[in-house]
C-alpha cells in the first residue's frame, strides 16, 4: 500500500483557495474512467481540491485506455477528466488502506464514487457508514442503472445508449442503431452529478447538513432525450431514425452543394426567407408546400430536392460564408482540427497549457465556464499515479 502525504494537505488550506469559486472545498474522489471523473474535473477547475483514490498496480482503468497517447507515452483518455488532482493509491480491500480512506473521508466534503451498488458499504465507505461522523458530509455515488433493480447491471457508455433509446434516434433510417461519437451519456451524468454536488453544497450552507447525491446514467440519457422523450410521453409517440433530420423542423439537416456538405439549421420561417434570396431561390418561400415550418416537415423531401438543386451551384464553404453573413445558421462540416481552430479564430481560446511536475506542460481543453470573478483554473495536468 502506498499512502501520499495527504493528511498534510487536509490539515491545511492556503489563504489563495478562498479566491476561487468552491476552495478550500475538499474532494476525496474515489471514481474512475469518465462520469465521475469529470464531475470532480469540474469541480477541481473551479477551485475544489481534489484527492484522486486509485487502486494499486494500474489506478484508473482509462491510464492504460490507449492508443492515442502523448509525446510522453500516457493514455490522452485518462488526461481528458483528471487535471487539477492529485492521485492516492490505496488499497481499500486491506485494512490500513481501508483506515486510511476512511480517516480521509471523515474530513471530506464531498466524496465521490462509481463503483458497484453494494461495494463502498462492504468497505464502510457509504454514506450511512460516515454520516453521523461527519454530518456535513456531501456524498454522491454514481451508478449505471440506479442502486435498486438495476444494481447488477453494468453501467457502459455504449450499453447505456442502446438500452436507453439513443442508438434508436441516431444513424440513418435504413441503416443500424448508432452509438454518438463520444460517451456522451458518461459526460451527461457527470455533469448532473456536478450540479446535484453543488445543489447538495448549497443547502448545507443553509443548514448545516450534507445529504446524498444519486446521479445514474439511464435516468441522465433519458432526462437528455428532451424533446424526442417528451414525444414519447406525451403524445405517444416512439421515434426513429432520421439521419441528419429534425423530426421538427426543416430544413434542418446536411445537404450535398457543388463541392462539399453543408449544414442548414433553419429555425423560422425569416431565415426560411433568407435562405431562399440568399442562394436565389425567392419561389420557394412563397410556395405553400414550404411557406410555414409544419408545412415544410410535412414536404421535407419535396423542399430537401429544391434546395440541393440550387445549393449545387456553389462548393458548401462559400454557401456558409454568404449564408452566416445574412445571419442564416449554415456551416461546414469540420473534423476536430477544424473545429479547434474556428473556436481559435473566434477568440474563445479552446486549450489551455497545464503544468506538469516535471516541468513540461500539458495542452488539454479550456473549460467552458466563464467566471468574471472566479474563473476555472488550471493548477496541475492529470497526475502520475500515486
Amino acid at each position: 500500500m502506498v499512502i501520499s502525504i495527504l493528511n498534510a494537505r487536509f490539515s491545511k488550506i492556503e489563504p489563495s483557495a478562498y479566491n476561487s469559486a468552491l476552495g478550500p472545498l475538499r474532494i476525496l474522489d474515489f471514481s474512475r474512467v469518465l462520469a465521475g471523473p469529470f464531475a470532480t474535473m469540474m469541480l477541481a477547475d473551479l477551485g475544489a481540491e481534489v484527492t484522486k483514490v486509485e487502486r494499486p498496480g494500474g489506478g484508473d482503468e482509462t491510464r492504460s485506455w490507449g492508443p492515442p497517447y502523448d509525446e510522453r507515452g500516457e493514455a490522452t483518455y485518462f488526461q481528458a477528466v483528471n487535471r487539477n488532482k492529485q492521485s492516492l493509491v490505496l488499497d481499500l480491500k486491506e485494512g490500513a488502506g481501508a483506515a486510511e480512506a476512511r480517516r480521509l473521508a471523515l474530513g471530506a466534503d464531498v466524496i465521490v464514487e462509481n463503483f458497484r451498488p453494494g461495494l463502498m458499504a462492504d468497505l464502510g465507505l457509504d454514506y450511512g457508514s460516515l454520516r453521523e461522523e461527519n454530518p456535513r458530509l456531501v456524498y454522491c455515488s454514481v451508478t449505471g442503472f440506479g442502486s435498486d433493480g438495476g444494481a447488477a447491471l453494468p453501467g457502459y457508455d455504449l450499453l447505456i445508449q442502446a438500452l436507453g433509446g439513443l442508438m434508436s434516434i441516431t444513424g440513418q433510417p435504413e441503416g443500424e442503431p448508432t452509438k454518438v461519437g463520444v460517451a456522451l451519456v458518461d459526460v451527461l451524468a457527470g455533469l448532473f452529478a456536478t450540479v446535484g454536488i453543488l445543489a447538495a453544497l448549497r443547502h448545507r450552507d443553509a443548514s448545516g447538513e450534507g445529504q446524498l447525491v444519486e446521479v445514474d446514467l439511464l435516468s441522465s440519457l433519458l432526462a437528455a432525450l428532451v424533446n424526442q422523450g417528451s414525444a414519447y410521453t406525451l403524445a405517444g409517440e416512439v421515434p426513429g431514425r432520421m439521419g441528419n433530420r429534425h423530426p421538427s423542423i426543416a430544413p434542418y439537416e446536411l445537404f450535398a452543394t457543388g463541392e462539399g456538405e453543408l449544414v442548414l439549421a433553419v429555425g423560422n420561417d425569416r431565415q426560411f426567407a433568407l435562405l431562399c434570396e440568399t442562394i436565389g431561390a425567392r419561389a420557394l418561400a412563397a410556395d405553400p408546400r414550404f411557406a410555414t415550418n409544419p408545412e415544410r416537415v410535412r414536404n421535407r423531401e419535396a423542399l430537401s430536392a429544391e434546395l440541393e438543386r440550387y445549393l449545387a451551384a456553389r462548393p458548401a464553404a462559400e454557401w456558409a460564408a454568404k449564408l452566416s453573413e445574412r445571419r442564416v445558421p449554415a456551416g461546414v462540416v469540420n473534423d476536430l482540427a477544424g473545429a479547434f481552430g474556428l473556436a481559435e479564430r473566434l477568440g474563445l481560446a479552446p486549450t489551455v497549457r497545464v503544468p506538469r511536475g516535471d516541468g513540461t506542460a500539458a495542452t488539454l481543453t479550456r473549460n467552458p465556464i466563464r467566471l468574471s470573478a472566479t474563473p476555472p483554473e488550471y493548477r496541475s495536468a492529470p497526475p502520475d499515479l500515486g
